[in-house]
């Protein structure tokens, strides 16, 4: 059967605890996904750092686990039926942990597809939206003397943050009273389109007041707290 030891990427991030999950990742909207939801289950997991600086993510021992060369990914090695599992996309790492964990996830069939299409709704509009807007409003976007392109997602993520805003009115979290996985796949986008993407003011942000209060919430929880920092930067 095939051991953690038989995956190439264990050369380059060697496991110091090959029976807990092994995660790749960075501190990104995308990678703290993983990381919180981690934090948030309890399940015992050894971080990896994957270096964009050093382009980690371009290295055959990562490409070996994720083609696509994003993070996060991770190695369950007991996966179903005691098998280890590999997997990318943060989307489906979610929706893998809840089933696992049996946690942020409604058991009930038509509340889980509801949550599902909530996690689509991040993965299809949120993410890739508020990206461009960080590329042309902070990185070499910003140069461009045609804004043409940055206001257009200006536009899409304000008509986002108003989606999501209305559908938050009168309750505490996306699904209800129930915090989810579809909470853990929004919010970090949301946090970083106006801390690290500084596009409050761009994004008129103070007008949905619904988000602003959940995001609140969400930054308040202890396992978002240690999530947001996980793989931790390497010592000086």
């Amino acid at each position: 059967m095939l051991a953690l030891s038989d995956f190439l990427i264990t050369k380059k991030w060697p496991a110091a605890h090959p029976d807990r999950l092994q995660l790749y990742s960075l501190p990104t909207p995308n990678g703290v996904k993983a990381s919180i939801m981690l934090e948030e289950c309890g399940l015992p997991y050894e971080p990896h750092r994957v270096d964009f600086g050093s382009n980690d993510q371009l290295s055959p021992e990562f490409v070996s686990l994720n083609p696509n060369n994003k993070i996060p990914a991770i190695i369950d090695p007991d996966g179903p039926g005691g098998k280890p599992l590999a997997l990318f996309e943060s989307g489906a790492i979610l929706m893998y942990l809840a089933d696992k964990t049996g946690r942020f996830i409604p058991q009930d069939a038509a509340a889980r597809w509801h949550t599902l299409q909530w996690v689509m709704f991040q993965m299809g509009g949120i993410g890739p939206m508020f990206g461009q807007l960080g590329f042309f409003h902070k990185f070499a976007g910003k140069d461009y003397e045609d804004k043409r392109p940055r206001d257009r997602y200006v536009a899409e993520s304000k008509r986002l943050l108003g989606v999501l805003d209305r559908h938050l009115a009168g309750r505490d979290w996306i699904m209800g009273s129930d915090y989810t996985v579809a909470d853990i796949a929004t919010f970090p986008w949301v946090r970083n389109l106006i801390g690290f993407y500084e596009a409050r003011e761009l994004v008129g942000f103070d007008d949905f007041a619904n988000v602003a209060r959940a995001l609140d919430a969400f930054v308040r929880r202890p396992a978002v707290e240690r999530g947001l920092q996980i793989p931790a930067p390497p010592k000086a």
